[in-house]
């Protein structure tokens, strides 16, 4: 087979899920956010394994994240759309009982005239400047809003991924300000909010990149492996070159594999020359250009040639090759392409 493959573990997410639900106290409900297809390990599998687990409350990016995710799940959770009541979206959320989380005085006139009675939440904006109501929209229309009973009040942390960072008191403070004494449940920490303590912890908890092992949460428990396998292992002259524009001339005779996967499966070009995969614990160097479909690699080193070689595994995680490929966790996950092979595994699969 020359498709590589990508496993996750469901036991490895819901003990972290099970880890960050308790660093929270008992009147402190934990959510789940499952946007991007689960940070792309598969929403449906992900979000019924959570449910299994205790979550009720699910947090999507789209009102059709929210559909697909309401046919995987069946009534009862609550799935939340962060990017609230958008035009088009009426029939979606009022069928499947989405709970928007609307952003602006348009978002709160679109739900009422629409779907008057329907379940919602608001989300305020506390200095990160991307989403929500600013301070005086939400002065001017909180009376009308808060007398129809929304589920939630939210906002989310800008710089939460650093607990010295004065923004987070300053953020914290401001929804205190905008929400003390309202009577409805509030929610502020995603998995970074979660661990700066309980000060950030309110009514519900939205962990996300937490749940699938990426960092700021250093103990989370590894959540998938990426296995590429080998389609060709070629001997190379010392002089010759490897893949385009001859980046990489062997300065010995060599052995390279080629493996199939590259950038069209979300395995950045600048990886390139840097970047490593791995043989059962033991490095072997990228050499030459990422391709669209290939990788080629040095295994000179190896005794003999192997069959696959990983390159998210127990030797590198998400964010370790997040930081050779000059990027972040997150966007290693979710542009993990549809050719993947994806295996579940664990006893929650």
């Amino acid at each position: 087979m020359a498709t590589a493959s990508l496993r996750i573990d469901l036991d490895a997410i819901v003990a972290n899920w099970r880890a960050l639900d308790a660093l929270s106290g008992p009147s402190t409900r934990t959510g789940a956010v499952v946007k991007a297809d689960s940070y792309g390990l598969g929403a449906a599998r992900v979000a019924r394994t959570l449910l299994r687990a205790g979550a009720q409350q699910f947090f999507v990016a789209a009102a059709e994240e929210g559909a697909a995710l309401r046919q995987a799940l069946g009534e009862g959770p609550e799935i939340l759309v962060f990017s609230g009541h958008m035009a088009g979206d009426t029939e979606m959320i009022g069928d499947l009982g989405l709970t928007p989380m609307l952003n602006s005085l348009e978002q709160v006139t679109r739900h009422f005239e629409a779907l008057p009675g329907a379940a919602f939440g608001v989300q305020l904006d506390t200095g990160m400047n991307r989403l929500g109501m600013e301070a005086a929209e939400w002065e001017a229309v909180a009376p009308i809003v808060l007398a129809s009973g929304p589920r939630l009040v939210m906002s989310h942390l800008a710089c939460a991924d650093d607990p010295a960072d004065a923004m987070n008191a300053r953020q914290l403070a401001e929804f205190r300000r905008m929400t003390d004494g309202l009577g409805v449940a509030r929610s502020l920490s995603a998995t970074g909010g979660i661990l700066l303590g309980p000060d950030y912890h309110f009514d519900l908890t939205r962990p996300g990149i937490g749940l699938y092992g990426g960092l700021p949460y250093e103990q989370a428990r590894p959540a998938v492996r990426l296995t590429l396998p080998v389609v060709q292992v070629r001997d190379v002259l010392a002089g010759e070159t490897v893949g385009y524009s001859n980046t990489w001339q062997a300065e010995a005779d060599s052995r390279i594999a080629t493996v199939a996967a590259g950038y069209a499966d979300g395995l950045m070009r600048t990886l390139s020359g840097i970047g490593t995969l791995w043989a059962d614990g033991t490095p072997c160097p990228i050499v030459g250009r990422v391709s669209m479909d290939l990788i080629t690699v040095d295994i000179t080193h190896l005794p003999e040639a192997p069959k696959a070689l990983d390159i998210l595994c127990a030797d590198q995680g998400v964010d370790d090759l997040a930081d050779v490929a000059g990027t972040i966790g997150y966007e290693i996950l979710t542009s993990l392409g549809q050719r993947y092979q994806r295996h579940y595994g664990g006893s929650a699969a």
